[in-house]
């Protein structure tokens, strides 16, 4: 499943970090705290691994 927005493939991103021990679950908020807690790494590196060039910002 394809991100279908750069803010959400960022959330993802940051998600995935988080995941990862990469950055503390504590910087995270919002989207990505809930994207840390109910998705798999798995989802959430397909999300984060979205190619950004054809999205846009925010989705409606």
């Amino acid at each position: 499943m394809p991100a279908k927005s750069k803010a959400q493939q960022k959330a993802a991103g940051a998600a995935l970090s988080a995941r990862r021990g990469d950055t503390p679950k504590s910087d995270l908020k919002g989207a990505s705290l809930d994207m840390f807690e109910t998705m798999s790494e798995a989802e959430l590196e397909e999300l984060a691994e979205t190619s950004h060039d054809d999205l846009p910002e925010k989705r409606d």
